[in-house]
C-alpha cells in the first residue's frame, strides 16, 4: 500500500534578527506527517527558503492535509530514507531495450545477433561459447549527453568532453514539479549555489516516459534560466524531460546558449527524486565518438554518506 504523504499550508510573518520582516500568505511545504506542528513546519519554512539570521516565525491558518510531497528543500522527500546506505549508488538513467521511443519520430534502437552462442560453439574450445550482438542506435536514445557539436558544427565533439566536466561533479537538484508553468525560469533557480555543480532539473515527467503523456506539458528550460546558469559557472546541466527545451521554439535557446559555453546538456534523466538538494556526486560519462554530438550515458549519483 502507497504510504499518505502530507504537506501544510499556511501564513507566516518572519522577523530578522538584524532588523526587517517578510510576511508571506498561503505558502506550502512537505511535512512529514499529518501531526506535524507549528514549530516543525515553520522550521521546514525556514529551511525552504534558505533564511538566515531568523529571530522569529509565527504562523497562522495553519492546515496539514493529504497530498503528495512536491521536494520541498530540506523536507521530508530531501532526506534519504532511514535504511538507505550511506554513500550508496543511485542509477539516474533509462534502460536501453530494443524499439524503445525515446523521442517521438526518431528511430528506435535494433539489436541483432552477430555472433550466436550456438555458432561459436565451432570457433572455441568444447564447453566455450560466446555472444556478440551489434546494436543500430540513435545518439538521442535512452539517458544522452548533447556536446556542443550537437548544436555547432564548430563545437566540440563527444571525444573532446573532459572527464572533469562529467565526472563525480556536486549535484544541485532543483525541485520544480508542481510548480505554476512549464518553463524552469531564473526564479526557480537564483537562490542556489550552482557554480562548478551538475544542476539537475527534477520535473517528475520521468513517470511518464515511454508513453504518448511523456511528450505532452512537458517541462524546460528559459532561455533567462540557461543564461542564468552560464554566468553563475555551472558545469553541467541535466533534465528529466522530453528536452531541455520548449519543443515548440525552433530556435532551441537552451541547447544554443549552454553548448555555446561548453556545458554539457543530459536529457531524459530519471530517479532525481531520489537524490537530495545537494550533497549527491553525479557522473554521466559519454563515449569518447570522433565527428559526434549525442550519445547514451551511464547516468548516477552516489548519495552523501
Amino acid at each position: 500500500m502507497e504510504e499518505i504523504q502530507y504537506r501544510a499550508s499556511f501564513d507566516a510573518v518572519v522577523r530578522f534578527s538584524n532588523g526587517g520582516d517578510l510576511a508571506v500568505h498561503g505558502f506550502r511545504v512537505d511535512v512529514p506527517s499529518a501531526d506535524t506542528g507549528e514549530e516543525e513546519i515553520g522550521a521546514l519554512f525556514v529551511a525552504s527558503l534558505g533564511l538566515l539570521m531568523t529571530g522569529s516565525v509565527e504562523l497562522s491558518n495553519v492546515e496539514v492535509f493529504a497530498e503528495p510531497h512536491k521536494g520541498t528543500r530540506g523536507g521530508p522527500s530531501d532526506r534519504p530514507a532511514p535504511d538507505a546506505p550511506a554513500g550508496r549508488f543511485v542509477e539516474l538513467g533509462h534502460v536501453i531495450r530494443e524499439g524503445m521511443v525515446t523521442y517521438p519520430g526518431l528511430p528506435a534502437p535494433v539489436i541483432t545477433p552477430y555472433l550466436t552462442r550456438e555458432a561459436s560453439r565451432d570457433r572455441y574450445a568444447p564447453a566455450t561459447e560466446f555472444q556478440m550482438d551489434t546494436i543500430t542506435i540513435c545518439g538521442n536514445t535512452g539517458t544522452y549527453l548533447d556536446a556542443p557539436f550537437h548544436r555547432y558544427a564548430d563545437g566540440g565533439d563527444l571525444a573532446s568532453v573532459g572527464l572533469e566536466q562529467t565526472v563525480d561533479l556536486p549535484a544541485t537538484v532543483v525541485r520544480v514539479g508542481g510548480a505554476d508553468g512549464l518553463g524552469v525560469d531564473v526564479g526557480a533557480l537564483a537562490g542556489l549555489d550552482v557554480r562548478g555543480a551538475a544542476v539537475l532539473l527534477h520535473t517528475g515527467d520521468s513517470a511518464r516516459f515511454g508513453t504518448p503523456a511523456y511528450a505532452e506539458d512537458r517541462h524546460f528550460l528559459t532561455r533567462a534560466g540557461a543564461e542564468w546558469l552560464v554566468a553563475q559557472g555551472a558545469a553541467l546541466v541535466g533534465i528529466d524531460a522530453l528536452n531541455i527545451d520548449d519543443t515548440a521554439d525552433g530556435e532551441r535557446p537552451a541547447h544554443t546558449v549552454l553548448l555555446a559555453a561548453g556545458i554539457p546538456v543530459v536529457e531524459h534523466l530519471t530517479g532525481l527524486d531520489q537524490l537530495p538538494p545537494t550533497g549527491a556526486r553525479f557522473t554521466a560519462v559519454p563515449l569518447r565518438i570522433a565527428d559526434f554530438g549525442t550519445v547514451p550515458v551511464r547516468a548516477f549519483a552516489r548519495l552523501p554518506a
